[in-house]
């Protein structure tokens, strides 16, 4: 079977820009509701994407915000379990 790799190139596309908005709305929801921040189910349930599992109902998927810690535009804090966007990325004017 041939893959079409025009087919193939629009799909990537296609889902760098879904990841890319979704990222984005992430990212204005925790800017609008400063601190103490959101819990990922918050989050979800917000922008009507959750999704989940026995015990996770709510809950975006961990993977988006794990994709944005590792940019370096939001951290967790681990007692609270909220998500927010990280005061140096505010400072610097880079978290718009």
């Amino acid at each position: 079977m041939k893959k079409d790799t025009g087919s193939l190139h629009d799909c990537y596309r296609t889902a760098q820009h879904a990841i890319s908005d979704l990222k984005a709305a992430v990212l204005q929801l925790l800017e609008a509701s400063g601190k103490p921040g959101l819990t990922n189910a918050q989050i979800g349930r917000t922008l009507g994407i959750y999704q989940g599992h026995v015990g996770h109902k709510g809950h975006i998927p961990r993977t988006l915000l794990s994709i944005m810690a590792s940019e370096g535009v939001v951290s967790q804090d681990q007692s609270t379990k909220r998500w927010h966007v990280r005061s140096d990325q505010k400072d610097n004017g880079t978290a718009e």
